[in-house]
């Protein structure tokens, strides 16, 4: 029995380096006053209002657009960090966005955008 604890062999939920695998966040589910959304969702909502197209939005519809409004800020800001990575540094400028913009397929529809 022994052996098996000092064996050296990585656990199941040990990482490559023998270190604990960081645990996956979940999103509590019956925490009063939790946040799922880090935008505000009213803001969210008067922006969907906005739309003279739109007549009626239901809660679901707006959580769902501010959860990919996040995604989608999330991952332009770490394609432009690279960017600036790629420059020795750690600050974003405008220019990062634009390098990223050119970059990344998925962001062709903003080219022009910027200017």
């Amino acid at each position: 029995m022994a052996a098996a604890v000092g064996s050296g062999a990585p656990r199941e939920e040990e990482g490559p380096g023998g270190d604990a695998a960081a645990p996956q966040p979940q999103a509590p589910t019956s925490v009063p006053g939790a946040r799922l959304s880090r935008l505000p969702l009213a803001r969210v909502k008067a922006l969907v209002k906005a739309d003279p197209d739109v007549t009626l939005a239901g809660q679901e519809a707006i959580f769902i657009l501010a959860r990919a409004a996040e995604l989608f800020v999330e991952t332009i800001a770490k394609d432009a960090y690279c960017c600036a990575q790629q420059g020795k540094r750690k600050t974003l400028q405008r220019r990062d966005l634009d390098n990223a913009i050119e970059a990344v397929d998925e962001f062709a529809f903003l080219e022009g955008t910027l200017d």
